[in-house]
């Protein structure tokens, strides 16, 4: 698995990803569960890899000297 996720991508993944979460306290109902789906954010950019970006070819991480 190599990382694919760049430094300001994992920033705003990070960002939207609480932000999604914020809605499990904030909203009342069931429709608070939606905001479990700010899951899928945080665990790409804490682990730097996301797989759509592997199936559409997309790499924000920096270029490596050993890559």
């Amino acid at each position: 698995m190599q990382k694919n996720v760049g430094p300001i991508d994992k920033t705003l993944r990070i960002v939207a990803g609480l932000g999604m979460l914020s809605l499990v306290v904030l909203l009342e109902g069931s429709a608070r569960w939606f905001g479990l789906v700010g899951l899928v954010p945080l665990a790409t950019a804490l682990s730097g890899y996301c797989p759509a970006y592997t199936l559409l070819g997309i790499d924000t991480c920096p270029v490596k000297a050993g890559r």
